[in-house]
């Protein structure tokens, strides 16, 4: 279902999973939520006042989770912790706000848990340009025996008073209202860093199938996460282009899990590039993870410090020369359209610093590969300057006008 903001979608769904849960002995339920605090602030109270009659004991506040008199059970998460998903079995799964959500929790995820109890799954947001929701939502439209579908925009639902439609037109940007209110795929996402670079990169047919080139060395840029993801991007210089041929991404694993995963494709490997961080030794090992990594056969290599923004633009700067590989490289190209700041609702203004959600890890290595590209082209040997080379104080007044323009005032 695609709504707009302040279409009950939340309300709707928690209800429909209440009622769902009254008529299974001991069924499991979730509701899912980008954040796992966002699932509490929007979802928690409304789902415990929903339950209160049909309650066995008080709601679970530490888990947010209730149980009900017939054994079934709801339970609040977070998308940002896919590991507290795992191993599990549903009966029915909502993913609110599945935009803001990584592509692959559904399919990796939900869709397994989903099997063993036949369960259903409602997928729910306002869209945020064509990503993972859009097209599922396209999927479903297709599969009308296994799927139901619903788009509700707000100049068709009548659900918002017009005088507050007009109100929000005024003080929203076009296409954030669009987006929000109108539920328009094709409007460009409020605040994307690579929205631009993303839609050249597609109309001029950069994305698409890039082979990997053999006798060429692939370098890897990492985003190494702690309790998070760990990012990876794959590619290879080719004079002056830069083939992005493979991503990779997990969660919670060790970084022996990282080269295992490498070692599965044929490429000849060149460096490893990772964040200067990376010589922090960690308490249980001792051992920095540069010194980690070289003892699995890598070859890393640390990107010196340095802010956001700057590597931001470096990453830009690069953009024209990138051709990706959209199959190898799906997860993360998406994550590149949605890598965003967020904007000031109340000042009008977009925020200096990026959003932090499933998008920074994978915009981080990328940002770390621009880097490591730019370090790679300074360090090219320069050929020398060729034609006329005469010092500017070795030169008088007639060779300045043959050479130069201007006086020679304005020469010095």
């Amino acid at each position: 279902m695609i709504c707009h903001r302040r279409a009950g979608k939340t309300t709707a769904c928690l209800m429909d999973m209440l009622r769902s849960a009254t008529k299974i002995s001991g069924g499991r339920f979730a509701y899912i939520a980008p954040l796992r605090n966002q699932a509490k602030t929007v979802a928690w109270d409304m789902l415990k006042g929903f339950a209160r009659p049909v309650l066995k004991g008080g709601p679970n506040e530490a888990e947010l989770r209730v149980d009900l008199l017939n054994g079934s059970r709801i339970t609040l998460f977070g998308a940002d912790n896919p590991d507290a998903l795992r191993g599990q079995a549903f009966d029915g799964v909502v993913l609110d706000e599945y935009a803001d959500m990584p592509p692959s929790l559904f399919s990796v995820i939900i869709r397994p848990a989903l099997t063993d109890r036949r369960g259903f799954c409602v997928v729910v947001g306002t869209v945020k340009g064509r990503n993972q929701l859009w097209q599922t939502y396209e999927v479903a439209k297709s599969d009308p025996q296994n799927w139901h579908t619903a788009y509700l925009r707000a100049s068709e639902t009548h659900l918002i008073d017009e005088q507050e439609l007009s109100d929000a037109r005024r003080q929203m940007a076009p296409e954030q209202y669009d987006s929000e209110f109108e539920c328009d795929p094709y409007a460009a996402i409020l605040g994307a860093y690579y929205g631009k670079d993303m839609s050249d990169a597609e109309r001029e047919c950069r994305v698409g199938i890039v082979p990997y080139q053999s006798g060429v060395p692939v370098h890897t840029a990492w985003d190494l996460g702690m309790g998070d993801s760990t990012a990876i991007w794959c590619w290879q210089p080719v004079g002056k282009e830069i083939h992005v041929i493979d991503y990779y991404e997990s969660h919670g694993n060790r970084l022996a899990h990282y080269v295992s995963e490498l070692g599965t494709r044929s490429y000849a490997w060149g460096t490893d590039f990772v964040p200067h961080d990376a010589h922090v030794r960690e308490l249980d090992t001792g051992k920095t993870r540069v010194e980690t990594l070289a003892a699995l056969g890598r070859k890393p290599h640390t990107i010196p410090q340095h802010k956001v923004i700057d590597g931001i633009n470096a990453a830009r700067l690069i953009f024209p020369n990138c051709w990706f590989d959209e199959v190898r490289c799906k997860d993360g190209l998406e994550a590149l359209r949605q890598y965003r700041t967020e904007y000031d609702e109340k000042l009008r203004v977009f925020k200096e610093t990026p959003k932090h959600d499933w998008a920074s890890h994978p915009a981080d290595a990328f940002r770390y590969m621009a880097m490591a590209y730019r370090e790679m082209r300074a360090e090219e040997p320069r050929p020398e300057p060729q034609g006329i080379f005469i010092p500017l104080e070795d030169m008088d007044y007639d060779e300045y006008e043959k050479y130069g323009r201007g006086s020679k005032k304005e020469r010095a």
